[in-house]
Order: structure tokens, then sequence, then C-alpha cells
């Protein structure tokens, strides 16, 4: 049995990480490859209802480290019931989001540091890692007018908070990538979908 992968895609908002993720489910499946598309936070039953606890409700709904704890405990039950299983029959998992966006949202732009959010995962999930991230990237403007797009009353609690919160989040995602290249690929994410397509498929070429 060829070995299963588990792949993440991060980003920040309006990088378009969930488009690229079904047109990439799509590609490999027409290779013959068994795929298993899922999401952070959410991914199993425990970890949806946990994410519903996380996206919905006011801002202060809770504290830095109580929404970091939640998102780790969510991330427990989806590598358990979820992503290790696929994995292990054999299966490629794409996930929108995983460890990093952790590091990068409440590590960083929170201020909890990301020692702080490794040791939840060390704990809770065994620090158990993806074969590849794929970091989507986009120039501030575009992510702007990107954004622009979105009904802002559709957003939710954490993709509704201000400039300042997701600069953190770029810049904290752009120090993962430098400390981490033999995980990280980074993609440029503007142009045409299928442009984006064509560097993710490039950035994973060598698992395949």
């Amino acid at each position: 049995m060829p070995p299963g992968r588990f792949i993440s895609l991060e980003g920040g908002e309006g990088a378009g990480k969930s488009t690229q993720l079904r047109r990439l489910a799509e590609v490999l499946r027409g290779r013959g490859l068994d795929v298993l598309e899922t999401r952070e936070p959410g991914g199993s039953e425990g970890a949806e209802l946990i994410r519903r606890l996380l996206l919905e409700g006011p801002e202060e709904r809770w504290t830095a480290e109580a929404e970091a704890l939640l998102f780790a405990a969510a991330r427990a039950d989806h590598v358990a019931r979820t992503i290790r299983p696929a994995v292990e029959r054999g299966a490629w998992v794409l996930s929108d989001r995983f460890l990093d966006s952790s590091l990068a949202y409440q590590g960083g732009a929170l201020g909890l540091g990301t020692e702080a959010i490794r040791a939840l995962h060390r704990f809770g999930s065994r620090d158990y890692l993806p074969d590849r991230t794929l970091l989507l990237t986009l120039p501030a403007k575009e992510t702007e007018q990107r954004l622009r797009f979105r009904d802002a009353d559709g957003a939710d609690r954490i993709g509704a908070r201000d400039a300042a919160f997701h600069a953190g989040v770029a810049a904290a995602f752009e120090q993962l990538a430098d400390e981490e290249p033999g995980r990280f690929r980074r993609v440029d994410a503007s142009g045409s979908a299928d442009d984006v397509t064509a560097r993710v498929l490039a950035a994973i070429e060598d698992l395949l």
C-alpha cells in the first residue's frame, strides 16, 4: 500500500485555502489516490462541536488562553479520530488549517507565545505534524481587495478582528516558514485559481 500523506494549507484570511484544497483534492483523486478533505477547527464530531464555540459569539467570548485550549482540544480529537486513521490506511489527508494557525493566531497575534501552543500540541496531539505545510501568501493590498468581497456580517469572531491583528498573523506565519523550511513551502496565492493550483501541485510533487 502506498504511504498516506498529511498536507495542511495555511495562510491568512482571503488567501484561498479552501478553494485550493478542493482543487488539489480533485487533482489527486484523478491520479487514483484516496483523498480526505478536512478542516480546523473541526474535522471530527467532537471538534465540530468545539468549532461552534470558537467561531460564534462576540469577540470577548473567550480569553486568549481559553481560545488556545479549545483549539488544542479540537485538534486532539481531529488527529485521533480523523487524520491518523486516514493516513494509516494510506489516504492523503488535506486539512484547511492545522497547528500552524494556532501558532500564528493565538501564539503570535494574541501574544501567548509559540512554546505555550506547542506544549498544548505535544500533550493533546502527541506532536503530530503534517508531511508538508503549504503557506499561501498574498500581498497585503490584494488580501484587502479579496476581503472586500466578503459579507462583513458573515465573518466569524476571529476573521472579523482588526487589520493589526491580521498583520500580526501574517508576520507569525512568515516566521514559522523561516524556522521550518523542510516542512513548509510558500505558495504565491495571487493570480488565477488555475495558476495557484499549478504552484500548489509543484510544492508537493516530491511527495507523490
